[in-house]
């Protein structure tokens, strides 16, 4: 198992990091997905066939680039 904390600028409430949450979980191999909107950090623990780069890149197309 991988793990990350990604930082992401656009966060600015729950709801943000629920919607994160909501698309990273529908992921294949994704299995944690928390976040805190005050320090704007996303932790993420997943397995093959997730990847950073295909994580990194569902975040781009949902609007929450990571740093």
């Amino acid at each position: 198992m991988e793990k990350q904390d990604l930082t992401i600028p656009n966060i600015s409430c729950g709801h943000c990091v629920a919607a994160i949450k909501d698309e990273l979980n529908e992921m294949d191999g994704v299995s944690t997905v928390s976040g805190d909107p005050e320090s704007k950090v996303m932790h993420v623990e997943w397995d093959v066939p997730a990847t950073l780069a295909s994580i990194r890149e569902k975040l781009q197309e949902i609007n929450y680039p990571a740093d």
